[in-house]
């Protein structure tokens, strides 16, 4: 009695194409449309591992870790500079789901830089914020710090880390997590800014002499 076999389908051609395309493991270089090109490793056509990205269109480069496809873990950010054609370091530090996030440097200029906590791309210190000038990875001259937790701001001048004169107000404190529980009193100075500037030009007096 004959036997009759039928013949095994094959898989269409696509399909062994498209397992040859899938990029894993180590690659050399891969380049985008835009020109932008990738070296280092991948996961299922993803960006995985260690790896270095280059953008063409602002020539930024991010070196460092990457999980699927974000830059995760850690990492280093540069920029070219127009007038020397070199790269100069603006961030060395930790990444999550693409954004700055854990301990890391930001660099605003040859002296200029913050360190510390972030998330989300932003400075982060326990919820609480500073906006204001940095030296030497310390607060130095005019900024505001936000106590967000307890619920008030402080306006003023620095100097190493230390809040030397300004003022507090309540900035949300009946909204915040941890309120203080010493409110502002309401009091009346006759020239609150006359104090504050002399107080302030006491203290750039005195960073003046020191340098």
């Amino acid at each position: 009695m004959p036997v009759f076999k039928c013949p095994r389908k094959s898989e269409p051609l696509w399909k062994g194409w498209d397992q040859k395309a899938q990029k894993n493991g180590w690659r050399h270089q891969v380049c985008a449309v835009n020109g932008d090109h990738y070296v280092g490793e991948w996961k299922d056509n993803m960006k995985h591992g260690k790896g270095i990205q280059v953008w063409k269109k602002n020539g930024v480069i991010y070196e460092g870790d990457w999980k699927f496809g974000k830059r995760e873990g850690y990492g280093a950010l540069s920029l070219p500079d127009l007038q020397t054609g070199k790269y100069q370091r603006v961030y060395s530090g930790w990444w999550k789901g693409g954004m700055k996030s854990g301990y890391g440097i930001q660099f605003f200029g040859p002296k200029e830089y913050y360190e510390g906590e972030w998330c989300g791309n932003q400075r982060s210190e326990n919820g609480n914020r500073y906006e204001g000038f940095w030296e030497k990875g310390m607060k130095n001259g005019s900024g505001r710090f936000f106590h967000l937790d307890h619920g008030q701001l402080f306006e003023g001048f620095w100097v190493d880390d230390v809040a030397k004169c300004g003022t507090m107000i309540d900035f949300g404190r009946d909204e915040a997590p941890a309120p203080t529980q010493f409110p502002i009193p309401k009091v009346k100075i006759i020239d609150p800014d006359g104090v504050l500037k002399e107080a302030l030009a006491m203290f750039k007096k005195t960073e003046e002499e020191r340098d």
